[in-house]
């Protein structure tokens, strides 16, 4: 049977990392979940209240996240066959490589790393209708399902944060998924993990 689920991203978060690369790696191996990838401004989450939304902000003033989620929505919309591999290299090029994903170049150069027209995905990234489908999604997140940060995976209507403290374990997500069907569980959560 097919798993179902959304997942929310924002390629500042290590731990959002952890989570993408265990679901792309699954969907690599062909396990048999369908996943819909949703874009959440952690620039956005931490506008203080009065202040300007990012979206409605010049271009240069809307945080350190947004124009690599401004990209990967691009990619996902409309090159929906190449967005795994440029969803992990994006999230590499923050966590792996340290480059400054806010850098337009950057995510140009992520493009150009998995085979996508830089100038094309730019153009789509930096249009009106990519910003205002990021500012849709991440509304309908917080509206809809209260998300307050990444990754938040929403499964039959319940949306839960998790915390996957390896990056890239399937086996994780998969006990991840099972606990998301127990709908009589409302809060699991350590106080401490050694590491």
């Amino acid at each position: 049977m097919t798993r179902k689920f959304s997942v929310a991203f924002d390629y500042r978060c290590p731990f959002a990392y952890n989570a993408h690369a265990a679901i792309v790696a699954a969907l690599r191996e062909g396990v048999d979940i369908d996943v819909a990838f949703a874009p959440f401004s952690l620039d956005q989450n931490h506008v203080e209240e009065g202040d300007v939304d990012i979206w409605d902000r010049p271009a240069t003033e809307r945080g350190t996240g947004t124009m690599a989620l401004l990209f990967g929505i691009a990619v996902r919309d409309n090159f929906p066959d190449q967005f795994l591999d440029f969803h992990m290299e994006a999230f590499a090029a923050r966590h792996v490589h340290s480059l400054a994903i806010r850098d337009e170049a950057v995510m140009r150069n992520v493009c150009t790393l998995v085979g996508l027209d830089p100038e094309r995905v730019a153009e789509l990234a930096l249009g009106d209708t990519t910003l205002e489908t990021l500012k849709t999604e991440h509304t309908a997140l917080v509206s809809d399902y209260e998300v307050f940060g990444v990754p938040t995976f929403i499964v039959n209507g319940a949306a839960t944060f998790i915390r996957f403290m390896d990056r890239g374990n399937v086996a994780d997500l998969l006990k991840a998924l099972d606990l998301l069907e127990w709908s009589n569980l409302n809060e699991f959560k350590r106080t401490k993990i050694d590491r």
